[in-house]
Order: structure tokens, then C-alpha cells, then sequence
């Protein structure tokens, strides 16, 4: 396991945490294990976009296909990476509840600054199944939760009064909703209205600048790997009141959004990491890259989005 970062740490505010977060992807070399060095470029890659964080061990990062050592070697590189100028996420997607805790308590070693959790999945759960495990993951915990909701994946929605009880607690610190479903992005801002410091992300990129207009912090996304400035500038355009502009920056985002859903998830994004020079194109054990006739259709419209030169 890697060795815990020696240098002290900033303590972020996540109560005030806004703007653009980018759910990284996790850069593996043909043989599947961990490139640190283009981890490394990729961070950078990111925060020069100007971001306000980052998760790792995300659905981009591709977390349920790498093991336990992976994990913490990815982590660590993106800890380091970060340097402690924006917070660091590390995402926890475990359906058995002690396999969750050991995954938080090992993120919080590593230094990470809050822990994404996925609720538990596989078995079919209810509403107060979902309390429970979530209740039990933050007792003790060392770190501030975030729900992460993503139902294509969990089949389990985690329902926005389900969310408002923990959120009222004090057992989870926000949310990011990848549902895809805006009225349920509106229902969880409507039920946790009341809570300024409750954080509500979107993990839709072509939703950004909707989920501003009903009260979200912003956005916890995949496409900002790849143009990490375009969906920062939304944020900024929006907060400046320049709603024409922040929808032509949208625009852009969706046609991003809409080129990297090509072929399997997330082989696009690796793909589109490899045409900008910050990592080789491999997916995650079994490792895989994106087909030759989607790679150059991507290459065409990142072209056309000006992201790549002729």
C-alpha cells in the first residue's frame, strides 16, 4: 500500500464547495496496472482548467474494475498530484457495509478529503435499507460523506426524502445525482433547501447550467477531463449572469458530452485523453481501447470543437 503523504494537508470547507469538480479517470498502461506519471498529467491537466476539485475512484475512474492494491495507488497519485490546493474526493462504491467503512478509512489515510459512497446494490434494498447502511458508513467515519446517486449502475435510487433525513442529521454532507433525471435533481434541492451548506452536484454534464438555475453547487463530471476550461467557464458565465454566453458554452459542453458516450464506457474519454497527450487509451482489466472507426469520429468532432488542431 502506498505510504501516506508526509507533507500537512489543507483543510477544505466543504460546506461552501461549489463550481466544477472532475470525476478523473484513472490512466492504466496495456498491462493494466496504474500510470502514476500520467495521473500526474492529468491533475495538472485539470487544475490548469481551473476546477475547484477532483474525485478519483469514480464510474469514470472505472473503480469497479480495479483491485484494492490499484485503488490505493491511484488514490495516492492523485493526492499527490493535487497537492493540496483543491480537495480531493475518493469514490466507495462496496455493497457489503464493512468493505465500504475499511474502503473510507483507507482513503482518509491516504488523504483524501471527503469519500463519494455509492449505496449498496446487487441484492434489492429499500428505503430504510438504504438508511441504514448510510447511517452505519458515517458512524466513526473519518471522513465527510457525499451520497453518490447513480441508479443505471446501483439499481437503487437513493429518493429525495431518503436524502433530506440524512441530510438533516448531519449524517451526509451532499450529493452527486448522476441520475440523468432533472425532476429528481430538483426534488433533492427543494428537500435540502433549507440546508445552505448541503451540497447538491450534478453528475450530468449536458445538466450543468439547468441545475445551477434550481439551486445546485455545480457539477462533479467526466467531460471535464477532456475540457476542463469549457465547463469551468459555464460555472463563471452563469454566476456572472451572462445567460447567453453560459448557453453557448453549454452547447459546446453537449456536443463534448454527446461525442465521448461513443462505444463503451469510458473507453472515449481514455481515447480523448490519448489525443491530447495526458495518457495512453486503456480501460481498466480486461483491458480494452476504443475501435479504430470511434476514434476517428471522435477525433472529427474534437476537431471540430476546437479541442484538437487539423
Amino acid at each position: 500500500m502506498p505510504a501516506p503523504p508526509t507533507k500537512l494537508r489543507r483543510v477544505f470547507d466543504l460546506d461552501s464547495l461549489s463550481g466544477v469538480l472532475v470525476a478523473l479517470a484513472s490512466p492504466v498502461t496495456r498491462d493494466g496496472a496504474i500510470d502514476e506519471a500520467a495521473t500526474a498529467r492529468l491533475v495538472d491537466h485539470v487544475l490548469a482548467g481551473g476546477v475547484q476539485g477532483v474525485l478519483a475512484l469514480g464510474s469514470t475512474g472505472e473503480t469497479a474494475s480495479l483491485d484494492e492494491p490499484s485503488r490505493r495507488r491511484l488514490l495516492a497519485a492523485v493526492v499527490k498530484a493535487a497537492g493540496g490546493n483543491v480537495p480531493v474526493f475518493c469514490g466507495v462504491a462496496q455493497p457489503q457495509l464493512s468493505v465500504a467503512r475499511a474502503e473510507i478509512e483507507a482513503a482518509a489515510r491516504l488523504g483524501a478529503d471527503a469519500a463519494l459512497v455509492a449505496p449498496p446494490f446487487y441484492y434489492p434494498t429499500d428505503q430504510a435499507g438504504v438508511l441504514g447502511f448510510f447511517r452505519q458508513v458515517a458512524e466513526g467515519s473519518a471522513l465527510p460523506i457525499f451520497v453518490y446517486n447513480i441508479p443505471q449502475f446501483t439499481k437503487v435510487t437513493v429518493e429525495p426524502a431518503t436524502l433530506a433525513s440524512l441530510a438533516h442529521e448531519g449524517t451526509v454532507q451532499g450529493i452527486k445525482d448522476s441520475s440523468r433525471d432533472f425532476e429528481y435533481f430538483e426534488a433533492v434541492c427543494m428537500a435540502t433547501r433549507d440546508l445552505p451548506a448541503f451540497r447538491v452536484f450534478t453528475g450530468s454534464d449536458t445538466m450543468l447550467l439547468a441545475s445551477l438555475a434550481v439551486g445546485g453547487a455545480g457539477t462533479i463530471c467526466g467531460a471535464a477531463n477532456i475540457a476542463p476550461a469549457l465547463v469551468v467557464r459555464i460555472y463563471d458565465e452563469y454566476r456572472r449572469g451572462d445567460l447567453a454566453a453560459a448557453r453557448r458554452s453549454q452547447d459546446e459542453l453537449y456536443e463534448l458530452v454527446m461525442a465521448v458516450r461513443d462505444g463503451v464506457f469510458p473507453l472515449a474519454i481514455k481515447a480523448a485523453l490519448q489525443m491530447l497527450g495526458v495518457c495512453e487509451p486503456w480501460s481498466a482489466p480486461p483491458v480494452r481501447a476504443l475501435d479504430d472507426q470511434a476514434q476517428t469520429r471522435l477525433r472529427e468532432r474534437m476537431t471540430r470543437l476546437s479541442l484538437l488542431r487539423d
